[in-house]
């Protein structure tokens, strides 16, 4: 009996530590940047959250039995429009919880919200804002912050470049996290919606961060091939030459850039996999992308072994 109830006791700690923390909000009350003062609610339609009320990370910590020290803000996709309903399970954030990365799942505002005073920089505000209180909170949660990346899949994949390649700060509130930074340590932008060239733009993406007719400056300014300098953290680009809703070539256009600027980085575009690469089941060699993950964070010194 006492070890039954031993295991019981153990299986009720471990499931305790897959759990995500409660939300943890970006912005005090009153102090949201680029907002006209609404006070909107998340709403949820379609098995999708459409509008996003209250900005947020969701914490998956890693174990203190296997973390590795190191963090991953990770950004879901929906081309600018929607989010995932529910963030109590990012399969993308669990998989790095599994590994020993403490995941960080980031509810954005959208730019089509009513609330936004300038709809692009929303996203990359909520964005700098989360990778402060991670940084804020890294002796506390076991985080080394020489090792916090970012990892976005599609229009996600575009929130983590712009994150990495915009260096302005845009988040500033005058509050004690000011003082911390938010560039990322490292990239890993999956099907990534990265350039706003027509010529290879995922058009929905476009539309919703830009409007319908941006000027050629706003374009350049959001296509973040053209901000890519030395300072650009290394990067890990994940695709599949058979998307067909985001060409590969956005990463392509992202590796040469990096190429050129002398930033360490690492492509892998597989035949198939579609716009549909996940953590779990992807088809042929796609389903090799998460070791090739893991192993490259160890190669880049982001991860070490547990001892």
């Amino acid at each position: 009996m006492k070890r039954l109830l031993l295991l019981v006791a153990c299986c009720s700690a471990l499931i305790a530590v897959a759990q995500p923390f409660e939300k943890i909000l970006l912005w005090p009350e009153g102090k949201m940047p680029n907002s006209k003062g609404l006070n909107l609610k998340d709403s949820i339609s379609e098995q999708r959250l459409q509008q996003v009320g209250e900005p947020r990370i969701h914490a998956y910590l890693a174990s203190k039995e296997n973390n590795t020290g190191a963090a991953v803000l990770v950004v879901p996709g929906g081309g600018y429009v929607r989010l995932p309903d529910s963030y109590n399970s990012i399969p993308t954030a669990k998989f790095f919880q599994s590994k020993g990365i403490s995941a960080f799942a980031l509810c954005h505002r959208l730019p089509n919200s009513r609330d936004a005073v300038t709809p692009q920089i929303i996203p990359l505000q909520d964005a700098q804002r989360a990778m402060r209180i991670i940084y804020a909170n890294a002796e506390k949660w076991g985080i080394d912050p020489n090792r916090v990346g970012v990892c976005g899949t599609s229009a996600g994949g575009h929130v983590t470049t712009t994150l990495g390649t915009h260096l302005e700060d845009v988040a500033s509130i005058g509050d004690e996290l000011d003082k911390y930074p938010f560039r990322p340590a490292f990239m890993i932008p999956i099907s990534a919606v990265i350039s706003m060239d027509d010529a290879i733009v995922h058009k929905g993406s476009k539309k919703s961060l830009l409007g319908d007719n941006p000027s050629p400056e706003l374009v350049k300014e959001y296509s973040n091939e053209t901000r890519v300098t030395a300072a650009t953290p290394p990067t890990l680009m994940i695709h599949a030459d058979n998307d067909k809703a985001v060409s590969s070539l956005n990463s392509v256009r992202f590796y040469l850039a990096l190429k050129q600027a002398g930033v360490s980085s690492s492509l892998h575009i597989f035949p198939y996999g579609g716009h549909g690469i996940n953590v779990n089941t992807n088809p042929g060699s796609t389903q090799m992308w998460t070791n090739i993950c893991l192993e490259w964070l160890k190669e880049m010194k982001f991860i070490y072994p547990v001892e």
